[in-house]
Formats: structure tokens, C-alpha cells, sequence
């Protein structure tokens, strides 16, 4: 049985103030990523079976072709809602096509609410995707511990120069 007075205490001591630092970090983001991308996505997950939407906002290359993305995804179905904060980071490999294709990982932070109880977690994310050089996107994940096993979305970033 899960105590309901422990969770409430985590959530207020640690999730909320997680939160609220991961909402700086995102404000600061698109601040100083003029020349980045900001974007949506929608697609479908496995175990929980959902479908999710949600956004991202990317910043400029942090070494190489290496940037930070954190993103937030809201899942719906299978009698649960979930909601996860990924904080990933992205390589994009070189390319002489408009089509892009880059890999990635990062933890996730998964608050899941199921039957009126809500219940945080911790997760890893491992993604593949590709990326058209005018927005247009489709990625796959893959997660472990509390994270959907697999996801798979579509979605479009816009970019500024």
C-alpha cells in the first residue's frame, strides 16, 4: 500500500521544486536560443498504451552537433494520465541531404496519476529520429524504469536564424 502522506511530501519537497527549476532552465533556454527551435509533438506510446502530446525547445549545439532538448510530453489512456518531463540531449550526425537523422538519451521525471492517486518517477529515454531541414519530424524512443517502454511521434520545430 502506497502511504498517500509520503508521496505529498515528495511531491512538495522535491517534484514541485524540480518543476519550477526545470520551467527556469526552459525560460532561460528560449531566451538565449534566438537562433534555435521550438516545437510540438503528438504521437503514440506502449506499456502504458497512450496517446501523448506535447513540446520541446532545442538550443544551439552545446559541443559539436550536440544540443540539449528538454521536452514535456502528456500522455491520455489506458485509465492513466502521465506526464514527463525529458531532459534530453541530441546528436545530430552530418548530413548532405535535408533530411537529418540524430540520436539520444536522457532522464525523464514521469508523474503518473492512476485511479486518483498520483505517483512520481524516474526514468532514461534512448531516441532515433530524423528531422527535415524545414521542420517536419519523426523520433522513436525507447525507455527504461518508469519511463513507456516504447514511443513513437511526429511533429514539426521551428527554426529562427
Amino acid at each position: 500500500m502506497i502511504d498517500r502522506v509520503k508521496i505529498r511530501r515528495f511531491v512538495r519537497r522535491v517534484v514541485m521544486p524540480l518543476v519550477a527549476g526545470v520551467g527556469c532552465l526552459l525560460s532561460l533556454s528560449v531566451q538565449t536560443a534566438s537562433a534555435q527551435s521550438v516545437g510540438v509533438r503528438g504521437g503514440v506510446s506502449v506499456t502504458p498504451d497512450q496517446f501523448y502530446f506535447g513540446g520541446h525547445v532545442e538550443t544551439a549545439p552545446l559541443i559539436d552537433r550536440l544540443t540539449f532538448r528538454p521536452n514535456l510530453e502528456v500522455g491520455v489512456g489506458d485509465d492513466r494520465t502521465l506526464v514527463a518531463f525529458n531532459f534530453e540531449f541530441a546528436y545530430h550526425f552530418p548530413s548532405q541531404t535535408t533530411w537529418n537523422v540524430y540520436a539520444g538519451a536522457g532522464p525523464a521525471l514521469n508523474l503518473l496519476r492512476f485511479r486518483g492517486d498520483t505517483n512520481p518517477g524516474g526514468g532514461l529515454n534512448l531516441l532515433m529520429g530524423v528531422q527535415h531541414s524545414r521542420g517536419l519530424f519523426a523520433e522513436f524512443k525507447v525507455g527504461t524504469v518508469d519511463s513507456p517502454r516504447v514511443k513513437f511521434a511526429v511533429g514539426y520545430a521551428a527554426r529562427w536564424q
